[in-house]
């Protein structure tokens, strides 16, 4: 019944998707509360909430720094385990596992004593301020400490889902989730350790999901176990797991490249307020993109299965069901942040100024917002199939190649000032979301269809 229970080339491509799919996007809702309820607790700090916000807000390109080595190597992994599995190949594919939880170690050790070393400039250069940087620096070194268990529950809660272990890989989240929303207001107010708490409570938080994690996958539940002797590193699924991750990672890094762009702009156009402005917009947006990023997480190990087990047929049920619904979901999102912006900006914090200035800011950079769906359903169909070379090139095109020369470009033109850095984003939407859409229709799209021909379906 175990077998049955994960063999995702049974049942219906739809089903398949959204057994995973639920869970998975309660469990990334979850996840982002890690971050959001630290900002959430931090921007009600008495006579500081705005600054502290702020400083807070200048800490996230290297918060997705971190996230980008967990994509890299789990992210990378994931799909990997997921196509040698659905060969049969059970050596290979635990294999894949230890070799990605063993990545996830050493790079996190290396990220931490690097981060540590140089984390003064890096945070002046991200624009922070005399007044900010304080808070930015509170906040950075305790959580970079940490950094090793963001990334081991991170990384390794993939290949729990690859397993068709949702539920489990919520609870890998919601333990520490739950944990941290115990501890912020213990730490922050009633310690009265403000910044600090909050980075303490959320890195002793991800140390207890990064057990769970790795305690299921070595236990005896899963088919495919976490063994000791897999932890060594062997050169060639290392550059498998990196060449297949490295969409991952290239959207994080430039996640990261936009954030430090765009708070240095907003600083020299706007000041210490519209770096706070971003704050907000960077969690509204991370709460937003959650049923998406669910949906096609979801959707890649069923289509990396089915394309393993020749199903073709399937993996393109798949992909239309992922472009439609994703679509669908993003843009009944976007017209209620258009409605509603206030609702999103006063749990984040509730000072006049900084709400005034974030409502049109908002209005701008989310037009046109579902048109991410569409980059984000290209870009899952690639990684499922390991297609490395096209989901890093549409990472880059939209990030490195729009959004960081808008950026830079907008504010100077025609006096757009601190407008033209909100409106770099949907611009990026429209562009990339349409090339890297319509490039996976004329290539991956026409690929299966052909394979399809060629091998008709084996498995009812």
């Amino acid at each position: 019944m175990k077998q049955q229970q994960n063999d995702f080339a049974r049942g219906s491509i739809p089903s398949n998707i959204m057994r995973l799919a639920i869970p998975m996007i309660f469990a990334q809702l979850i996840n982002v509360l890690y971050n959001i309820v630290d900002r959430m607790y931090i921007g009600h700090i008495p006579e500081a909430a705005a600054n502290a916000l702020t400083g807070l807000g200048i800490t996230f390109p290297i918060l997705c720094l971190v996230t980008a080595f967990a994509n890299l190597f789990g992210g990378g992994g994931a799909p990997l385990f997921s196509i040698a599995w659905g060969k049969g190949d059970r050596q290979t594919a635990e294999e894949i596992m230890g070799n990605s939880f063993a990545l996830l170690l050493g790079t996190g050790a290396l990220l931490t004593a690097v981060i540590l070393l140089f984390k003064q400039p890096l945070l002046y250069l991200f624009g922070a301020s005399e007044v900010t940087f304080p808070y930015a620096d509170q906040y950075l070194t305790i959580y970079i400490c940490g950094s090793i268990f963001v990334m081991a529950g991170l990384g390794m809660n993939n290949f729990i889902n690859a397993q068709g272990f949702a539920r489990v890989g919520m609870g890998t989240v919601l333990i520490g989730a739950v944990l941290n929303l115990i501890l912020d207001p213990i730490f922050i107010f009633i310690f009265d350790m403000g910044v600090s708490g909050a980075a303490l409570a959320t890195v002793l938080s991800q140390l207890v999901s990064s057990i769970w994690a790795v305690a299921f996958l070595a236990g005896k539940r899963v088919p495919m176990r976490l063994r000791l002797c897999n932890l060594r590193v062997r050169l060639c699924l290392f550059k498998r797991i990196s060449a297949l991750g490295f969409s991952g990672f290239i959207m994080s890094v430039t996640n990261s490249g936009v954030q430090i762009v765009c708070n240095a702009t907003l600083q020299a156009f706007g000041g210490d307020l519209y770096v706070g402005v971003m704050t907000i917009i960077n969690s509204v947006r991370e709460i937003a993109s959650v049923p998406v990023n669910g949906l096609t997480s979801a959707a890649q190990p069923v289509m990396g299965y089915n394309y393993g087990a020749k199903e073709y047929r399937r993996v393109r049920s798949g992909i239309k069901f992922t472009s439609i619904t994703g679509f669908i979901l993003l843009a009944a999102i976007w017209i209620f942040l258009l409605a509603f912006p206030e609702f999103f900006i006063s749990i984040f914090n509730d000072d006049p100024a900084l709400v005034s200035a974030t409502i049109p800011a908002i209005h701008l950079y989310f037009f046109g917002f579902f048109m991410m769906a569409l980059q984000m359903a290209g870009q899952s169909a690639a990684v499922s199939l390991g297609k490395s070379k096209q989901a890093v090139f549409f990472s880059l095109l939209r990030k490195a190649f729009i959004v960081i020369p808008l950026t830079l470009i907008l504010p100077n033109f025609m006096n757009l000032g601190v407008n033209g850095v909100f409106l770099a984003e949907p611009i990026s939407n429209f562009i990339g979301g349409g090339a890297c859409f319509i490039t996976m229709l004329c290539t991956i799209w026409r690929e299966l269809k052909q394979k399809e021909q060629q091998e008709p379906s084996s498995i009812v």
